[in-house]
Order: C-alpha cells, then sequence, then structure tokens
C-alpha cells in the first residue's frame, strides 16, 4: 500500500511536470515480453520439467515417512523404549532431511528461483539495453515496467511499448540468418512499423490500405478462376465437336464422351435418343448430328449471356466496395 502511495505521488509530480514541459512517460510488461521470447518460452518449460520431477521426489519421500510413522505405530506395543525412541529419531532425522531438500529446491534461495534468474537475466538485459534506445531515439523521459513492485493503478494502452520491445528481441535473432537483401527489406519494414506506433493514425490508414489491397486481390483470383473455368468449358466443347465431326464422318454418334446430362433423355430429346439406338441412314445422321449442333450452340450463347450478366454484376459490386472503402478512408 506504501509503494502505490508512493508512485501514485509521484506519477502525479509527474503528470503536473509535464504540463510545462511535455514529458513523454512509457510502460512495458515484462512478464508478456517474456512470454513471447522463444527461447525463454522453451527453456522454462525444461524447468517445469525439473521442478515436477523434484516434487515428484518430495512427494515420495513423505509417503515413506508416512510408511515408517504407520509401522511405528503398529509394532509399537511389541517393542521396547530403546527401539522405540530409536524409531523416532530415524523419522524426524528423515523429516528434517526433507524439510532441508524442500528448501534447497523450492525455498527463496533454493535452485527452482535461481535457475529462474539465470534464465530471465539476459533477456532482462536485452530488454533493458532495448528500452534504452527506445527511450533515446523517441524521447522518453520515464518508462516503467508494469509487472514489477510498483503498482500502476491505471496506464492507456498507446503508451505500452512491450510491443516494439518484443519486435526487436525477434528482429535480432531473424538478422543472424537473413541475407544482405531480405535485411534490408525487413529494415524497410521496421521503420514502417515504428512511423506506425508515433503515430496511431497512419496505423489505421494503414489497415484500410492492406484491406483494399486484399479486396483487389480476391478480385483478381475470383477473375482468374471465371476464366479458367470458362476456357477449360471452351475446351470441353471444342473436343465434343471435333468428335461429333468425326463421327458424322463414320456415319455414328459417339456417345461414351458426352455427359450424363447428354446421355438422359428429357422431353423432347426422348424420341431422338430412341432413334439413335435404331440403325440410322447416314442422311438422318448427318440431319441429327446438325440439330444438336444448333441445340448446343443456343445453350452455349445462353450460358455465355448468363456469365456476362454476372461478369457485370461482380464489376458493379467490386465498383461499389471500392467507392465505400473511399468514403470510409476519408
Amino acid at each position: 500500500m506504501k509503494k502505490a502511495i508512493l508512485f501514485f505521488l509521484f506519477l502525479s509530480s509527474t503528470l503536473a511536470f509535464s504540463q510545462s514541459r511535455g514529458i513523454r512517460i512509457g510502460f512495458i510488461d515484462m512478464e508478456y515480453i517474456l512470454e513471447k521470447v522463444p527461447n525463454y518460452a522453451e527453456a522454462k518449460n525444461q524447468l517445469e520439467i525439473k521442478a515436477q520431477k523434484w516434487k515428484q521426489e518430495i512427494e515420495e519421500k513423505k509417503t515413506e515417512i508416512n510408511k515408517l510413522k504407520e509401522n511405528l505405530k503398529v509394532e509399537k506395543p511389541l517393542l521396547t523404549k530403546e527401539l522405540i525412541e530409536e524409531r523416532e529419531d530415524e523419522i524426524n532425522f528423515q523429516e528434517t532431511e526433507l524439510l532441508e531438500y524442500q528448501q534447497s529446491r523450492f525455498g527463496p534461495k533454493g535452485d527452482l528461483i535461481l535457475q529462474k534468474s539465470v534464465l530471465v537475466k539476459p533477456i532482462q538485459d536485452q530488454v533493458f539495453t532495448i528500452v534504452q534506445d527506445i527511450a533515446e531515439q523517441k524521447k522518453y523521459d520515464f518508462i516503467f515496467d508494469k509487472s514489477s513492485d510498483m503498482t500502476m493503478l491505471f496506464a492507456a494502452k498507446r503508451y505500452d511499448i512491450s510491443e516494439q520491445v518484443v519486435r526487436q528481441l525477434v528482429r535480432a535473432e531473424k538478422r543472424e540468418e537473413m541475407s544482405s537483401k531480405q535485411l534490408k527489406d525487413l529494415q524497410a519494414k521496421e521503420a514502417l512499423e515504428d512511423m506506425q506506433d508515433e503515430n496511431p493514425e497512419m496505423a489505421e490508414r494503414q489497415k484500410i490500405l492492406d484491406d483494399r489491397k486484399a479486396a483487389r486481390e480476391k478480385l483478381v483470383a475470383d477473375k482468374k478462376a471465371a476464366y479458367e473455368a470458362r476456357k477449360k468449358e471452351a475446351e470441353e466443347k471444342r473436343q465434343r465437336l471435333i468428335e461429333e465431326r468425326e463421327a458424322k464422318k463414320n456415319g455414328t454418334l459417339i456417345e461414351d464422351n458426352k455427359t450424363e446430362e447428354d446421355k438422359t433423355p428429357t422431353g423432347g430429346d426422348k424420341k431422338a435418343t430412341e432413334a439413335t439406338e435404331t440403325k440410322l441412314t447416314p442422311a438422318e445422321v448427318r440431319e441429327k448430328a446438325l440439330e444438336e449442333r444448333n441445340k448446343k450452340i443456343e445453350e452455349r450463347k445462353k450460358a455465355a449471356e448468363e456469365k456476362r450478366k454476372k461478369l457485370i454484376e461482380e464489376r458493379e459490386a467490386a465498383k461499389k466496395a471500392k467507392e465505400d472503402q473511399n468514403k470510409t478512408g476519408e
């Protein structure tokens, strides 16, 4: 409570001073930063495995001591005073040994605390260096640690520079594995991210631009997919026409390559299908092939008209979406 009051008084005096000087204050969350560092997470998991093993050893020792106590309780009427005292001394010795082991593993100066310190210290040193660099570059006067003992009663998100620290930690790891071109691209991206940190409105504008770009890319992909589908359909129709021409020359029709829709007799086609099942003269074959060809040409015209209408509707929708996005950007 005393620390909270002192911090509140310090913050009040700082804010009063900032009104005349334009002071800049930021904060970090060390716990959040540590969670985002891959090396720390992996080492922490290894340490947790060790801690679980230590806990298991302690539980086994407790079970062993409880067993000695139960045996003594059962055998006590049969033992001499000297044997009872000897057993009790042994139990007390093992309990003291267990307590010392618990302290050595989980006490204030135990292995768990020491190894956590060893694990965290290198990352903390990096974080402190990065925080100092950010403070100097961006003219911060004070930067606090939200997860420390100094309680923060309130902190606006816009003053949180934890993400900036995490990015710089990750950047340091990536740079070691990058080529010169990749490093140059990364530096350009870093510069943009830093500018967005300084100007939230710029970050919002960039988000709008990215959304527009994604919408354009989706529209292009949809058009490309539609074009490929039309191309494939046209190729299939062309192949069928070639097969029909060959059938005319031979005086027979090839039924195997027709689609299920063409094979299924419906309505007026039923009689034509029945006719093909009987032997036809060459003149009848040619006449039937001509009728089917004309019918398929009409179907293709109808399909092309429907696709044209659909494409026009898609363009109008994309145009409307673009106008809405432009209005939003304004």
